[in-house]
């Protein structure tokens, strides 16, 4: 049985830890996205996913104040947009973001999308890497970037980004950046791990598997995710979606069921056209 526990964390290449699991905040927006961030504290969640562009950093940062667990025991998150990947613009948006959050710091910022024909992400990680030295930011990171993407700030700046947050699922088990974050040293933290808008979980051998662990095929997902040492931030407002997902530290997949998840990847099994290698994000 793993030794894995709910509150166990990964160490990042800075020196600072995230908790294995995160909550994706998109489209938790006013009172009921601040209810629904509390509850998931509640529950158990210490790592909360924001963005600029999901325009809830306020929310978020309300949730924080009312949910009685102290700051310092939450790791928050937020990301730059397309748009203000210009140095200034960079510096402007996580102050902005910090006012509107009510926050004094962010626990890891993102850049959200590379989007290399614009070619700024070298400029505005500069203008993160900066930050975190004045204690805006505690860990830096990116979003979306390919390997090149991050040899490229590696080289130029001289960092390594913490965390690369990419759209990672059992359709999309994207094997090939994981070997090259290990390699780099760089945490890879999944978004839509549950790849709810492509029915993975109605999958016939996740059904299976959880019929032999006494797990959901959601649970097995997000066990999968772990065991293969990626950190998922899957989103939910229920409370009891909430709970059931935190509620996978109890159990191991074997071998065999590994391998037989591995079976669903697909050539390209993105939920949505977003190559890093085009898309643009505004």
């Amino acid at each position: 049985m793993s030794a894995m526990k709910h509150l166990d964390t990964y160490a990042l290449n800075d020196g600072t830890t995230i908790p294995l699991i995160g909550l994706g905040t998109y489209n938790l927006r006013g009172h009921a996205g601040v209810e629904s961030m509390v509850n998931a504290i509640h529950a158990g969640y210490r790592l909360l996913d924001s963005a600029f562009n999901y325009e809830n950093e306020g929310a978020l940062g309300q949730a924080v104040r009312t949910c009685g667990v102290p700051r310092e025991d939450l790791r928050l998150v937020s990301k730059l947009p397309g748009r203000h990947h210009r140095y200034e613009q960079a510096v402007d948006t996580v102050e902005e973001s910090l006012f509107s959050a009510g926050l004094d710091y962010w626990d890891l910022y993102l850049i959200h999308w590379p989007n290399p024909r614009q070619g700024l992400y070298v400029e505005a990680f500069q203008a993160l890497v900066d930050l975190q030295k004045k204690g805006l930011i505690r860990s830096v990171g990116v979003s979306n970037f390919l390997p090149e993407h991050i040899e490229r700030l590696r080289d130029e700046v001289g960092v390594v980004p913490a965390v690369n947050q990419i759209e990672l699922h059992p359709y999309f088990p994207q094997a090939e950046s994981l070997e090259a974050h290990r390699n780099l040293g760089v945490q890879t933290m999944s978004w839509s791990p549950l790849a709810r808008k492509l029915h993975v979980v109605d999958e016939p051998v996740l059904t299976q598997i959880g019929h032999e662990t006494g797990k959901s095929p959601a649970q097995v997902v997000i066990r999968w995710h772990l065991q293969r040492g990626t950190l998922p931030i899957p989103k939910s407002a229920s409370k009891e979606r909430q709970a059931e997902n935190l509620d996978v530290f109890d159990f191991e997949l074997s071998e065999d069921q590994m391998a037989r998840i591995a079976t669903l990847a697909r050539p390209d099994g993105r939920s949505a056209n977003q190559d890093p290698a085009f898309y643009e994000e505004f």
